[in-house]
Parts: structure tokens; sequence; C-alpha cells
């Protein structure tokens, strides 16, 4: 298996992580910020999607450069009017079609262009590999927070459902 593939693989691990959690909470819940929280489930899932849209979009560019615009203008130029859901199915699919997606353009990309430095978005250089695994983390970070939003809401988290054999 090559690098590409294992963080490929990496990060298909983890979309469907976050879209195992946003399905554990209830319809009723999603919508719902925690006291004292300023995104609601719903927004995560959102923001996920935008956040890997953004990613994908500029890893896989030859002159990708976090500070070739605003983020207002990168997430602009990625994000499309569609890509936001109001409700779980919208939401599931659209995490599903965005990281496909994603993921299509960083294999085309193919792994001599994610070896390439790339500008962050605090201007320092970094490996476009090295980015990808921030990426995930950022990811893994959100479905943390959907972990909690469960436990606020009364119910177990889906991975530990799922360590827990249930």
């Amino acid at each position: 298996m090559q690098l590409l593939d294992e963080l490929l693989e990496a990060w298909r691990y983890t979309r469907d992580g976050i879209i195992a959690e946003l399905v554990n909470l209830p319809e009723s819940k999603l919508s719902e910020r925690p006291a004292g929280l300023s995104r609601s489930a719903l927004d995560l899932a959102n923001h996920v999607v935008e956040s890997g849209r953004l990613m994908a979009g500029e890893l896989s560019r030859p002159d990708g450069d976090f500070q070739r615009k605003s983020y207002a203008g990168l997430i602009g130029e990625y994000v499309k009017e569609s890509d936001v859901a109001s409700s779980k199915q919208e939401a599931v699919e659209l995490l599903r079609r965005s990281h496909a997606e994603g993921e299509h353009v960083l294999r085309a990309a193919g792994a001599d262009q994610l070896s390439k430095p790339i500008r962050q978005f605090n201007g320092v250089p970094a490996s476009r590999i090295a980015w990808l695994h921030h990426g995930i983390s950022h990811e893994e970070y959100h479905r943390g927070q959907l972990a909690l939003y469960a436990r606020l809401c009364g119910e177990t988290p889906a991975l530990t459902k799922l360590i827990m054999g249930g």
C-alpha cells in the first residue's frame, strides 16, 4: 500500500466515524447548541464538509496556498450552495459525497503533488502530506465533539457502542 492510499484510508475511517456519531444522535437534537457551545451537531457536520472541501481542493492544486485568498474567499471557491445540510439524512449524504469527491481529487493529484510544500494559514510552509494529516486530525477533533454531544443528550457515543460490541 502506498502512503497516499494509507492516508486516504485514514481519512475515510475518520469521516465514517463522524457519520456514525451523527447518525447516533437523535434527529431532534441535531440543531440544538449545547449550553456554552457555538455549534450544533448539524453545524459541525456542515463545517466538516466545508473544511474537507477546502483541504482537498487546495492540496490538489499545483499552486495551492492557504494564504492565496482569505479564509472566506477560499471557502467561497470550494463550497457549493448545496453543501449545507438541514437534516440528518442530508448531512450523512453530504458527508459521504463530499468525502468521495475529495478523495477523487487527491488521488488525481497524486503522491508527487502531495509531496510538494504548501503555505499554511499561518504562513509557514509544510508538506501537503503533513497538512493532510492535519485535516484528518481536524475531523477527529469534531468527531470527539459529536461524541460529547451524544453524552450531553444522554446517549452513548457511537464509537463507545462499537468498542463495547453494541
